[in-house]
């Protein structure tokens, strides 16, 4: 558990006060955090009464990471973390797919989204009748979706993966042809991935992308090192193949938190969604932050208001809700993740 069951303004002040990111955003004074503090109080009081968990993705505001979440992270380590927790309601600061990820393994439990936009561009990118249209044109092929999509894609789908396993996972499935969705950049890192390591696979990947990791450019990365020759690039994978082949690693948002707290570099340009940066000004304030960063406007409307209000008055758009039979199909796809990434 991240958060004390209550919190002084100078305490929060203390956790966000080496956060500069995304304009005026993400930048937290005494006198902020002094109006932040009643909700973030409200809200652990209220956890407690309804035995209720907080599940933040890396992407959403620093005052819900550091102010009453409970779990942070990833969404494969988020999703673990549902599984796990003995709470009757989860409520998932993040997009609405990994709330329905939640869902999909914790049926008995209620799940709410605190967000104010719903959706993803990459998981808005393609339907269940989408994939059952591509399966009839590729019935060879093994059907693997990424985790970023919603409930009924993954119902159609054979195996899920996450940014931090999927090469393993596409190189450990006995079939030689993949259909890979929907992140079409991935999809190329993926057909490098299997090349690089000899793999006997003939990829397909559709056009999805993240809007928030298309937007990188290489030019960004040769100014950056000009300026700065002893930077670190770090990237995700849902970014160009370009982008990745200059960067000094490449992995899942936890991978790159590890990464930078193993090395001994100490500037970073770091290609991802703001909150990751966020992140590592406040949990490695020896390290510095070179460049820019991008925000993501689905992640960021998850607001402490909003999780205040989902806790005392949720109304019905905020629940997550799967048909069983979908639920159960889904399910199948998670645990075959689960079962490529441990044979």
């Amino acid at each position: 558990m991240l958060v004390a069951d209550h919190i002084t303004a100078q305490e929060l002040y203390e956790r966000l006060k080496n956060i500069k990111v995304g304009g005026s955003v993400c930048h937290y004074s005494l006198k902020k955090c002094e109006e932040l503090v009643p909700l973030i109080n409200e809200i652990n009081e209220l956890k407690r009464e309804k035995n209720a968990v907080i599940l933040v993705h890396s992407y959403v505001s620093p005052e819900i990471i550091y102010g009453v979440g409970d779990y942070v992270g990833d969404s494969y380590a988020l999703s673990k973390n549902a599984l796990e927790t003995d709470a009757g309601t989860i409520v998932f600061a993040a997009v609405r797919f990994m709330g329905e990820t939640a869902k999909i393994l914790n049926p008995e439990k209620e799940v709410l989204i605190p967000a104010s936009l719903d959706g993803c561009t990459l998981a808005d990118s393609i339907n269940a009748k989408q994939v059952r249209t591509l399966r009839k044109a590729y019935p060879e092929f093994t059907f693997v979706c990424y985790i970023n999509t919603t409930a009924e894609v993954k119902a159609e789908c054979d195996v899920c993966v996450t940014s931090a396993n999927v090469y393993d996972i596409v190189e450990n499935i006995p079939n030689d042809k993949i259909y890979f969705l929907p992140d079409q950049l991935m999809g190329r890192n993926l057909v490098k991935e299997m090349i690089r390591r000899k793999a006997d696979k003939h990829v397909r990947y559709y056009n999805g992308t993240c809007y928030v990791h298309e937007e990188y450019d290489p030019d960004q990365i040769f100014k950056i090192r000009l300026e700065y020759p002893d930077v670190k690039v770090v990237s995700h994978p849902e970014c160009k193949p370009e982008i990745c082949d200059q960067s000094d690693f490449v992995g899942s948002t936890s991978q790159m938190l590890d990464y930078m707290l193993t090395t001994t570099a100490k500037e970073f340009l770091m290609l991802t969604e703001c909150g990751l940066s966020a992140r590592l000004q406040q949990e490695f304030p020896d390290k510095r932050l070179v460049g820019s960063c991008t925000l993501c406007r689905y992640m960021k409307s998850n607001t402490l208001e909003n999780i205040l209000r989902v806790l005392k008055n949720p109304m019905p758009i905020d629940y997550v809700h799967i048909g069983e039979e979908t639920r159960q199909k889904a399910q199948k796809c998670i645990e075959a993740m689960f079962h490529y990434t441990n044979s």
